[in-house]
């Protein structure tokens, strides 16, 4: 089955890898200098890397219907406008 590709989002400086290409790489240990890869951060094959902390927290919110449709008429982002708005009363709160 052929790819499909969006000739929009294709980036023409930096082509996709052919299979040839991808089959020719090598492994940086024997590219680079050792002492460049003696700084390399040791993970194992498909190991991941670091994650940050989430900063904000899920949570099941019952709002009135006018004002979830008031936040979603703006379009995308709504859950973030409702965010910005909440954070702004709370540091109103906090400096009266």
């Amino acid at each position: 089955m052929k790819k499909h590709v969006n000739p929009e989002l294709t980036d023409k400086e930096n082509p996709e890898l052919t299979p040839e290409e991808i089959r020719a790489m090598r492994p940086a240990a024997e590219v680079l200098p050792p002492e460049l890869v003696a700084i390399l951060p040791k993970r194992r094959r498909g190991q991941r890397g670091f994650q940050r902390t989430p900063v904000k927290q899920q949570v099941t919110l019952r709002i009135d219907a006018a004002v979830l449709a008031f936040f979603k008429t703006k379009g995308r982002g709504w859950q973030t406008r409702i965010n910005k708005a909440l954070k702004h009363i709370v540091d109103e709160e906090k400096s009266a």
